[in-house]
């Protein structure tokens, strides 16, 4: 490239960025919250065009989406498209809609001959390596979380304790990480951790809830890290993210279908209750990759890729669900 065609599509993405700015400062403008754009597509009750449209910040969402296909169809940068919406975490939060209108063809080879997601208990390094590491074939660990003091330490309690107890941590997920409130009413992490006694042991009559979150927090980190350690079987010369992933609730629909953009592969650890994924391949995929189902019981420890993967989860009755997690490379 030239230096001058360097200098246009600098302008190029310079213009591609001030009209997404302009577009959500409109959006503020109209009398919508930073939390309830970011929150938009959170909120909705399923992925489909009438959930969407009963959404009050879907005009401003698709406001937005327009834009960028019409500047990306004139300027032919679709990498400008990947790189600022499905990646960015600063202009608009992602969402099911903006991520697959930008994200990558999937590669069909990666589930071809799958019919069912693969289980191994005791496995070892080399063979996680050559099987699944960076494979993107999901795999269950049975029994993966021996001797980790989470087992018994992690619950409701522990981690109000936790957060109210440590300075700034509360405030550090709201400001530097990520809430999910799913099918909740919660705005934050400070709201989860504050419901009554009684809906938090999930008593009868009270609403159900399940939210997730992820740690951004050091203190808050070394703690965590203090009841679990990483898991045996990943490659020895990897490196964990420093972001522990905690999603906790009760039995019912956990997190509806959705793809992540979190672009390593991860490790959920089942530390109580038990909780069904689905997985279903991306649509050019369909003919090649049926969906499948795996349980993952306290213990267990599933790894997939949720780049790839749709997924969704349903928690069972019973104990608590409560799952940690965090990305490797």
């Amino acid at each position: 490239m030239t230096e001058t065609n360097g200098k246009k599509a600098s302008l190029k993405e310079d213009e591609l960025i001030e009209k997404f700015l302009q577009l959500r400062k409109e959006g503020l403008s109209k009398g919508l919250s930073d939390g309830e754009i970011s929150r938009a597509f959170k909120q909705t009750k399923s992925w489909t065009w009438k959930g969407l449209m009963s959404n009050p910040a879907f005009q401003t969402q698709m406001l937005i989406v327009l834009v960028a296909v019409v500047i990306a169809a004139k300027f032919g940068f679709r990498d400008l498209l990947e790189e600022y919406i499905y990646d960015s975490k600063c202009l608009i939060t992602n969402n099911p809609l903006l991520s697959e209108m930008a994200r990558p063809l999937a590669d069909c080879e990666i589930c071809r001959g799958l019919t069912s997601v693969p289980t191994e208990r005791g496995i070892s390094t080399e063979r996680f390596v050559e099987k699944y590491a960076y494979s993107k074939v999901p795999v269950l660990i049975k029994e993966g979380t021996t001797n980790w003091t989470a087992m018994e330490t992690f619950s409701y309690q522990f981690f109000k304790q936790l957060y109210t107890g440590t300075k700034g941590a509360l405030v550090s997920v709201e400001e530097e990480c990520q809430f999910f409130p799913y099918k909740t009413e919660f705005a934050t992490l400070e709201e989860a951790l504050n419901m009554t006694d009684e809906r938090a042991a999930l008593q009868p009559g009270e609403d159900p809830w399940y939210f997730g979150w992820s740690n951004c927090h050091r203190e808050v980190a070394a703690k965590l890290r203090s009841h679990y350690q990483r898991p045996y079987f990943l490659p020895n010369d990897s490196e964990s993210s420093t972001l522990d992933w905690i999603f906790m609730g009760g039995p019912g629909v956990g997190a509806f279908i959705h793809l992540d953009s979190v672009m390593r592969p991860s490790w959920q650890a089942q530390i109580s209750g038990a909780k069904t994924w689905t997985l279903i391949p991306s649509p050019e995929c369909e003919s090649v990759c049926p969906s499948m189902n795996v349980t993952v019981k306290k213990g267990d420890i599933f790894v997939v890729d949720t780049n790839e993967w749709y997924h969704s989860t349903f928690i069972h009755p019973g104990d608590l669900s409560i799952t940690i997690g965090s990305e490797y490379d």
